[in-house]
């Protein structure tokens, strides 16, 4: 297997200094924009494994998140905080010169990509639901069924240990797949104190009952006219291939596909049938 390093020979990482936010972003090709969105706590190099092959029908672009990895810290407002990052991600699309880009969304980054086709139509090509999260999934709350994932970022955030760190990143990879390196990398930069105090607020902010308001409902996610595909994975520990399919009757025109053997990162767990099908989507 190859390491991080290694798989992202070719691109470039870059800073972004926007109107409101300084982005640190890896990037390579050309053409139409694909922006690669991560998960909550986690930075560009979750999309490590893809940038170099998706290149080969689009210009991927893989950006830290504000509060997350590299990219600047800027104060959580009141109310609906969660649109900083949909903020962020309008104003990179403006600095690179973009009108619009391709979207896809791991987790937290699918709820980036629902506001987008919702609120901002006229920015989105396609988008790429990968087991998101930001809607609201019947018989869950956000703040009541994922006290244990607070629990155990939180214990990883303020003490962070190769062995904590581990056991967060199982949660995502349970069926195995997360490497030593990728440990490693994420302990460097939860070390941080920038980032450590910055993401200590996000998942308390995420994981409280005033977030669950947040969330899209049916009707919300009903006005989302881009080309949709809904990417999950058998073993999703948000939620399982079901919500997929019932999230396809509420997009019109959406389509599923569910990769086997995986959990909550495909890109990384299955690049290459992750890849193929984003690529088979891109040029449909």
């Amino acid at each position: 297997m190859n390491s991080i390093h290694t798989d992202l020979l070719g691109t470039e990482t870059r800073y972004y200094q926007t109107p409101n936010f300084r982005t640190r972003v890896l990037e390579t090709g050309s053409g139409t924009p694909l922006f690669l969105m991560h998960g909550g706590g986690g930075h560009a190099e979750t999309w490590s494994r893809n940038m170099n092959r998706l290149a080969a029908a689009s210009r991927p672009v893989a950006f830290d998140y504000i509060w997350h990895g590299l990219s600047s810290k800027p104060k959580f407002r009141d109310g609906n905080w969660l649109r900083q990052f949909t903020e962020q991600t309008l104003e990179l699309l403006d600095a690179i010169g973009a009108k619009k880009a391709i979207f896809e969304g791991e987790s937290l980054g699918g709820w980036i990509c629902m506001d987008l086709a919702i609120n901002h139509p006229d920015r989105v090509e396609k988008i790429i639901l990968n087991t998101a999260w930001g809607m609201k999934i019947p018989g869950k709350s956000g703040s009541a069924d994922y006290a244990a994932l607070r629990e155990t970022s939180l214990n990883a955030l303020m003490n962070p240990t190769p062995e904590l760190i581990r056991k967060r990143l199982d949660w995502l990879m349970p069926l195995g797949g997360v490497t030593d390196e990728l440990v490693q990398l994420r302990l460097a930069l939860w070390s941080r104190e920038d980032t450590r105090m910055a993401l200590k607020e996000y998942y308390e902010r995420l994981f409280s009952p005033e977030c669950d308001a947040l969330l899209f409902d049916d009707t919300a996610l009903a006005r989302i006219k881009a080309p949709t595909l809904l990417l999950w994975t058998e073993k999703n520990p948000i939620a399982g291939p079901d919500e997929a399919l019932r999230l396809q009757k509420i997009i019109k025109g959406s389509e599923v596909y569910v990769i086997k053997g995986a959990a909550h990162w495909p890109q990384w767990e299955r690049p290459e049938e992750h890849d193929r099908e984003v690529l088979r989507f891109i040029r449909k």
